[in-house]
């Protein structure tokens, strides 16, 4: 039955999108979504799935010091979206966030606030009052946090949240100390450490940065010798005036030099130059005489000096004095001819290497610099003002080198990568004070061999773990600051330290009672601190405890083994490392603290570079959620301008698709593409919260609907093999190539007529429960927001919501589809989607030349090679859908309109010619419905037959 039309529309005959969701957030609807899927789903899954097996992803406490930034959000994000995706795997999680109170940055900042309250007048703050300022002001920056960390749908357990200066946490991090100084791995030595002048107290290797551009002042300096053997005269007659040749870059250690040192299987020689003979390594000759030697005559006097006459010589340090004892030549593993004169100037009290050499001869130890990094008075007896009180940095290592005068034989400026005070970025010095040291020698063996049951993500986080550990032997403890865990020792009058496990054990139980404050606010000859039995004056000490001893004992905090640990690359040589070192010491496990561990990169600016406030590249967390970084919006129909501000989940997606495995880049670009992304899941949800019918459950499934439901079961398998393997980023692109590939310009779009003309069936409801599940753990507050606004008949039936659903519960019934079927359209699909390329492209052509706008304008005919044609026959009443043309017939007779255009068709696996097909975009041979658009009703104005068929229904 033909019907003309007697309306100019018939869109109130159409199924048309209805939905209350809105196309951009609602600001103010926001924080209830967030409440929902952050806080409200942590307590439901803790009550829910009590009985369930936990996964436990420990916090890796950041520092409360200073405005969140977006490596807090890469750090926080990423655990959230681990413990989202265990939540879909039917885990109960467990995930207690912690916070790093302790240090210096914070005591700095908290006397610089206070100065500031105080610059008209107040004393220096003491011990307690140091501690009362940096303590508020951690108490302070942990709630800010916090806040911060919620607003992004964080899904923890805040009212659990643990912090390093907590009276618990701190009780139990000197429970782990005790047991080490039972196991006699705490001691006391005065040893050379990082000493940083800025900070005024001992590093640990983990609390310092590198500067590749650092400039020193190095010098060459000849030492003279004061006995020539006999053997040696006998070799070299009538040898007067002959000086050992060094090279150093730290002058101002010079006075503290002890020692010479000579590798044994280098060769030397003794040159002349000057008149003076210099004792030199052999193959260092020629590249001295472009630096110290150049412009001045050097003549090789002997070569092969042996190493016995070495052994035999002494020297003597002018900076010791005129009564000064000689000083010997030594061999040293650690000298190489790779620069320098291949002898080396040893001052013990300066170098790592210096003092175990030194340390096995007998020879002293020594360094006359004070904590701020001047010069004492032992620096140069003989006149001690000339260097007493001059900065080692500064002035006091030019003047070394005046005081030296003739014996400075060539000085110069020498770039090399040198150490700085991560917090303050100024340089350390290495310097022997009197430290607390853990004992990790034995302890590391037993650590690395518990690595290999760790997973690590990505693998080479396993070697930097280990390169690390590796290079640990002794852990210095111990800082010279009162914001931190205190030292539990005691000193009596002649400075002998006493720490015992019944001391310790006393102590403890005096904290226990009084609290940790009064370690430094009760008197100081207050006899309650000093175990029963002891004799003598005893005083509390005032070193505390290195902040890596602190969050490295955390995982105390837990009662089982934890499955993650997930920090940025930077905590391979500091919380990773503390926490495996402290563990095995202590811990009756045999196991690493963790199961698996992650690590991240840092961000990076869109160029590549560094963030920096120095630089002025830095963005701010909140700068991604409002979209202050984009430009607004341009309303077309009302005029104006709105916000591309998305929320939270612009923030979460952007941290989910980058590859956390690398650095990190952020920049306009990168946003845009994750507000694009983020859009185009709103305009998609929209689409089926409006289009989704309770009619389509009991509608027959097209061949369309089940090649739907392959691609969505496809994707779901990928999507959940890349949460399993913890690669977020493959997640985000498999479901955004499904969205925007297989959904919206495939299904969707070939769908649309059945939709707003047709039954309204179809596998939108089975889509929709899909995607919800897959973005989950990505975007919860999107998924909070659409399941707000289900159709009424779906809300009335009361389903599970997608939080609380399982990733593996089916979204498919098996009756629907087949495993037979599955396999068949798999093979299928490439097929089909091969020839929609090719018509696509002949429908591009004709619209280039104006001829068709829409492509239902246009009908298809199909010359397929012989592989192809058993495919296309069984999709054959269906392709004219599938393609989104009025009419697909196969064949190549084209001559039946005024114009056509055709594209090969390449077969899937095509290897060569006579193997393709060809498809031509032709004309249709009916008229177009004023209903569905479509070419095929009988008269011009007339509704085709299904559409006359639909409005008299």
């Amino acid at each position: 039955m033909s019907i003309r039309p007697s309306v100019k529309s018939w869109s109130s005959t159409l199924r048309l999108p209805k939905s209350s969701f809105p196309p951009r957030p609602l600001p103010a609807e926001q924080p209830k979504y967030l409440q929902r899927c952050s806080d409200d789903l942590y307590k439901w899954q803790s009550h829910a799935r009590s009985t369930k097996k936990p996964f436990i992803l420990h916090d890796g406490p950041p520092y409360a010091n200073g405005p969140l930034h977006v490596g807090h959000a890469v750090n926080k994000l990423l655990k959230d979206i681990i413990c989202r995706t265990k939540l879909q795997q039917g885990h109960r999680v467990v995930w207690v966030p912690g916070w790093d109170c302790h240090g210096l940055p914070i005591e700095i900042k908290a006397l610089e606030q206070q100065r500031e309250k105080n610059k008209d007048g107040g004393g220096v703050l003491d011990a307690i009052g140091i501690r009362k300022a940096a303590r508020s002001l951690a108490s302070k920056t942990v709630k800010e946090h916090m806040k911060g960390f919620r607003e992004w749908g964080v899904m923890a357990d805040w009212d659990k949240a643990w912090k390093t200066m907590d009276k618990t946490f701190e009780t139990k991090q000197l429970a782990v100390f005790q047991e080490m100084v039972k196991k006699g791995l705490i001691f006391r030595r005065y040893k050379p450490v990082y000493w940083s002048p800025s900070s005024r107290t001992a590093l640990a290797e983990a609390e310092l940065e590198y500067n590749n551009e650092h400039i020193s002042t190095s010098a060459y300096i000849k030492f003279p010798i004061t006995n020539i053997s006999n053997e040696l005269k006998d070799i070299i007659p009538n040898l007067n005036n002959l000086s050992a040749l060094i090279w150093t870059t730290t002058p101002w250690t010079l006075p503290a030099n002890r020692a010479i040192a000579f590798h044994q299987d280098l060769t030397y020689s003794i040159v002349k130059c000057d008149e003076e003979h210099l004792i030199i390594a052999d193959s260092r000759i020629s590249a001295l005489q472009e630096s110290c030697f150049k412009d001045k005559a050097v003549e090789i006097v002997q070569q092969n000096i042996p190493n016995s006459i070495l052994k035999t010589l002494t020297y003597t340090n002018q900076l010791r004095g005129q009564n000064s004892d000689a000083q010997p030549l030594i061999h040293a593993d650690f000298v190489s001819a790779e620069s320098g004169t291949g002898l080396v100037h040893c001052a013990p009290g300066h170098g790592m290497d210096d003092y175990e050499v030194c340390t096995r001869l007998g020879i002293e130890a020594v360094a006359p610099v004070n904590d701020l990094g001047c010069f004492t008075d032992a620096a140069l007896p003989d006149d001690p003002s000339a260097l007493s009180g001059k900065s080692v940095l500064n002035d006091g290592n030019l003047e070394v080198l005046k005081i030296l005068g003739d014996r400075v034989l060539f000085i110069s400026k020498y770039k090399h990568k040198y150490p700085y005070d991560w917090r303050t970025k100024l340089p350390v010095i290495v310097r022997a004070t009197e430290q607390w040291f853990a004992d990790v020698g034995d302890v590391k063996s037993v650590a690395l061999e518990r690595l290999n049951d760790v997973s690590f993500i990505p693998q080479t986080g396993k070697q930097r773990l280990e390169s690390f550990i590796k290079s640990r032997s002794e852990w210095c403890i111990s800082r010279q600051r009162a914001w931190g865990v205190p030292i539990p020792a005691l000193y009596d009058e002649n400075g002998t330290a006493l720490l015992t496990d019944a001391s310790v054990a006393h102590i403890l139980s005096v904290i226990d009672e009084r609290g940790i404050d009064a370690w430094w606010s009760d008197p100081e000859n207050d006899p309650a601190w000093i175990p029963a039995g002891m004799n003598g004056t005893y005083q509390r000490g005032k070193d505390t405890m290195d902040v890596w001893f602190d969050s490295g004992t955390s995982w105390s905090q837990t009662d089982e083994r934890a499955d993650v640990y997930s920090e940025g690359t930077d905590q391979h040589r500091g919380w990773f490392q503390s926490s495996l070192l402290t563990h095995t010491a202590v811990a009756e496990s045999s196991e690493a603290p963790f199961k698996t561990l992650i690590t991240h990169g840092f961000t990076l600016d869109q160029n590549g570079k560094k963030m920096s406030k120095s630089i002025g590249n830095t963005i701010a967390p909140s700068q991604i959620m409002d979209g202050s970084l984009l430009p607004p919006v341009k309303i077309k129909k009302k005029g104006g301008n709105i916000s591309q501000g998305l929320g939270a989940d612009a923030l979460r997606l952007w941290v989910a698709s980058s590859d956390y495995t690398k650095d990190l880049v952020i920049g306009q670009p990168v946003l845009a593409t994750v507000n694009s992304a983020l859009l185009k899941y709103r305009i998609t949800f929209k689409m089926l919260l409006g289009s989704m019918h309770q009619s389509a459950r009991t509608s027959p499934l097209t061949k369309l609907d089940k090649i739907a439901l392959v691609q969505l079961q496809t994707v779901m398998a990928e999507v959940e093999a890349a949460y399993d393997s913890y690669e977020f980023n493959k997640a985000v692109s498999a479901i955004n190539r499904w969205i925007y590939t297989d959904l919206s310009a495939f299904y969707l779009e070939a769908s649309k007529d059945r939709l707003y003309c047709g039954d309204g069936g179809g596998v939108l409801e089975e889509i929709f429960h899909g995607l919800l599940k897959m973005l989950t753990p990505i975007t919860p507050c999107l998924v909070e927001e659409v399941w707000n606004h289900l159709p009424a008949w779906m809300a009335a039936e009361q389903p599970v919501h997608p939080f609380h659903r399982e990733f593996l519960d089916p979204i498919i019934p098996s009756s629907r589809l087949s495993a037979e079927e599955i396999s068949l359209i798999e093979q299928d699909i490439p097929w089909l989607l091969s020839a929609q390329i090719s018509i696509k492209s002949a429908q591009e052509e004709a619209r280039s030349e104006k001829i068709i706008g829409s492509s239902l304008e246009s009908s298809v005919l199909i010359d397929l090679p012989p592989k192809g044609q058993e495919v296309f026959k069984r999709y054959a009443d269906e392709l004219e859908n599938i393609f989104v043309v009025s009419s697909v017939e196969f064949g190549s007779d084209v001559n039946r309109g005024d114009w056509n255009f055709s594209a090969l068709l390449i077969p899937p696996g095509w290897h060569g010619p006579n193997e393709e097909g060809k498809v031509w975009v032709v004309p249709p041979k009916d008229e177009k419905c004023p209903r569905c658009w479509r070419y095929v009703a009988p008269e011009e104005d007339e509704l085709c037959r299904r559409c006359g068929d639909a409005i008299t229904v």
